[in-house]
């Protein structure tokens, strides 16, 4: 029997108010993974008015006490390694492989949060008034409400909440409906048991079709003063304007079509490990993935052939088995947005490498040849175990390859030579670019964004103290000031 779960707010585990529920479901099984609550506008007011009531006291904690409990959080988290392992599987198709990085990561994130609740720092700033002092100090502002996707729920979901609130302010949490529990549930239980004051987390739980009126409220209530989202860049953008209406700031990080420029000097060998680990890891549901490797022509061969043979042997299948690399798609809407998205790159000419074999929602490793420049594929985002290969004269060619897109996520190049690498870094039009790496990276002390559709805001380490703390300045006159009237 499916397990059916909650919402956590002010402390309590608490159903919708209407009592409505709704299914949550296996993609890879097709079965009911649990049932969950289906949140409405009123439940998502219930969480906003807990956290508020809860932020005068939590702000002023004294930051060692908040370290301690991110701390516990931490080790709470990585005892329940394996049950979490479990539920990304059933819930979300998540393979073995990428369920254990989820839950190695995001022990970090806790104790990234426990290192910045010091962190809230000012300073002095010279006056050129006599006897006055100015001073810049860091102050927490409030309820921050936090967007989760269904991608990488655990790090994501947690990132959305968890410097907010070592920084004083309280949060609620929204989970994706597809992740309700590895992006919400999993991480209330872990602040509950870790001891976290009432109010200070909060989660609401929407269902199929509910997003919209949830998301209405947390922009719209004047009690939520920072908003953050992971997810599309159309969503995205949806929410941008309508906090604009409220001049209500938000962080956004959005989706990406990543380039990964492969030059004529690089270890071909390095380069197609890392490609294939990029474009494929998850299924390649993830903003970071490897969406184009544009490849200088003496080397374009070597590396097709290499990449190919190494996509086709990956095994496809149930992603609790241990040795599966490519698990399910989340849903079946998902699937046929690929099924449409490599049927029209294919029409416009591109040439199939290997791939386009679907079992179930489990799409098998993809790779075209031949994609045209500036056509949807080569320039939107394709949410699946799809890459395209894309061959250039030069390293000048490959970098206008590069930014022939309106996103600006992640990118990176491979070459022998650093400083040829760095000089292409800086000229590729993204927030994050990886020299001899992979485009899907992240580390909980970084400043982790993009720019152009993207999104824009940062994420991690003191880069996340911009965002979600107010800088004010309060000035102290010590001697008395002199007036002309």
């Amino acid at each position: 029997m499916a397990e059916q779960y909650s919402m956590y707010i002010d402390g309590q585990w608490v159903g919708a108010l209407d009592g409505s529920l709704y299914d949550d479901m296996n993609p890879y099984t097709g079965e009911i993974f649990a049932r969950a609550p289906a949140g409405k506008r009123a439940d998502a007011r219930r969480a906003i008015d807990a956290a508020a009531e809860a932020f005068p006291a939590w702000s002023k904690t004294l930051p060692g006490e908040r370290q301690a409990l991110f701390l516990k959080a931490a080790q709470i988290l990585e005892n329940k390694r394996d049950e979490i392992v479990s539920i990304l599987a059933d819930e979300t198709g998540c393979t073995f492989g990428f369920a254990m990085f989820q839950t190695m990561f995001t022990p970090g994130l806790l104790r990234e949060a426990a290192a910045q609740t010091h962190g809230a720092i000012g300073e002095i700033i010279p006056s050129d008034l006599p006897g006055a002092m100015h001073m810049a100090i860091r102050q927490s502002v409030g309820v921050v409400a936090g967007i989760g996707p269904w991608n990488a729920p655990l790090i994501l979901s947690l990132r959305a909440v968890c410097l907010p609130i070592a920084y004083g302010n309280t949060a609620v949490l929204k989970p994706s409906t597809e992740a309700a529990a590895a992006g919400g549930v999993v991480i209330a239980q872990v602040f509950h048991e870790a001891g976290f004051p009432e109010g200070v987390l909060n989660l609401v739980i929407n269902g199929p079709g509910g997003s919209s009126e949830i998301g209405d409220e947390l922009v719209e209530n004047p009690k939520v003063r920072r908003i953050n989202l992971t997810g599309s860049s159309r969503v995205g953008r949806q929410l941008a304007e309508k906090a604009g209406r409220h001049l209500k700031r938000v962080a956004l990080e959005l989706g990406g079509q990543n380039p990964m420029i492969v030059l004529r000097d690089a270890n071909i060998d390095d380069a197609v490990n890392a490609a294939a680990f990029g474009a494929f890891l998850h299924q390649g549901q993830i903003c970071m993935s490897t969406r184009r490797i544009i490849v200088e022509k003496p080397v374009s061969e070597e590396f097709s052939a290499k990449f190919v043979e190494k996509a086709s042997s990956f095994k496809v299948g149930d992603p609790r088995e241990p040795d599966t690399v490519i698990g399910p798609l989340i849903n079946s809407q998902q699937l046929e947005q690929v099924k449409k998205s490599l049927e029209a790159a294919v029409a416009d000419g591109a040439k199939v490498l290997c791939g386009m074999k679907y079992d179930g929602l489990c799409c098998h490793p993809t790779v075209l040849a031949g994609v045209k420049r500036n056509t949807a594929f080569s320039c939107e985002e394709t949410f699946g175990p799809v890459v395209s290969i894309i061959e250039v004269e030069d390293a000048n060619e490959a970098i206008a390859v590069a930014n022939e897109t309106s996103y600006g996520l992640s990118a990176s190049v491979f070459t022998e030579d650093l400083k040829k690498g760095l000089d292409i870094a800086e000229r590729i039009e993204s927030g994050i670019v990886h020299i001899n790496d992979q485009t899907v990276h992240d580390e909980p002390q970084v400043p982790f964004g993009g720019v152009k559709d993207s999104g824009w805001g940062r994420f991690g380490g003191r880069a996340a103290l911009e965002e979600f703390t107010e800088l004010r300045w309060i000035s102290v006159q010590r001697t008395p000031r002199k007036y002309p009237f």
